[in-house]
């Protein structure tokens, strides 16, 4: 369970005056896995925090999903936050991928805090940059890269970002993170693992190229 001393260690950037206002008026709440923090089209309640574990956000289009990126420790749901200032509906789904501690903070403190203590913007300011470059990647990746190549940079990405290697994961999350079909999966994973690059498990794959 994380503690105020860990939060306050991780955040100490923001400042002490904003860290006890996080804390008095926050929850600190552990989500297992696959459980929803955020719906799209709902006002936004909370906006989460990563203290540990991983958050998978998406949005979803005529019963396909596509991935939008994940949330790693110490970084927040950039498009919660969006939602929370314009005090508009959220445009996405954001699901735990593992157990996941996160700090939640409410969102009519958010737009207070951002007049009241400048400290947070900082934070918010370093996820718009971050998945600024995430979208930019992303766009290269559809104009410039092949299907095979998308999905080995895919992989690549979720062993880095989880730290294990085989991945559990099933040809059709694959699929709908790449906004592709799972038969398409499937028939790329068998032709990447005849090149060796890859070895699919019974309910798993294992990059050959990453230990």
């Amino acid at each position: 369970m994380t503690d105020d001393y860990e939060i306050e260690a991780k955040f100490k950037f923001l400042g002490k005056a904003l860290i006890s206002e996080l804390l008095a008026s926050s929850v600190v709440k552990t989500f297992p896995a696959q459980s929803e923090l955020v719906r799209e089209g709902q006002y936004v309640k909370y906006v989460p925090l990563i203290l540990n574990g991983l958050v998978k956000v998406f949005t979803q289009m005529e019963d396909k999903e596509l991935l939008l990126y994940y949330i790693q420790p110490q970084q927040s749901c950039i498009m919660s936050f969006s939602s929370c200032i314009n005090n508009d509906k959220s445009k996405i789904f954001a699901i735990t991928e593992e157990e996941s501690t996160v700090l939640l903070i409410p969102s009519e403190k958010i737009a207070k805090w951002v007049t009241e203590f400048p400290t947070i913007n900082m934070l918010f300011y370093q996820q718009y940059d971050l998945r600024y470059s995430e979208l930019v990647d992303t766009i290269h990746h559809l104009l410039y890269y092949k299907l095979d190549k998308r999905l080995i940079d895919y992989l690549e990405d979720k062993v880095r970002i989880t730290g294990k290697n085989p991945i559990k994961i099933t040809h059709k999350e694959i699929a709908n993170d790449l906004g592709t079909a799972r038969e398409v999966v499937s028939r790329l994973v068998k032709k990447l693992e005849k090149q060796n690059i890859l070895i699919q498990l019974h309910d798993s794959i294992a990059l050959c190229s990453i230990e």
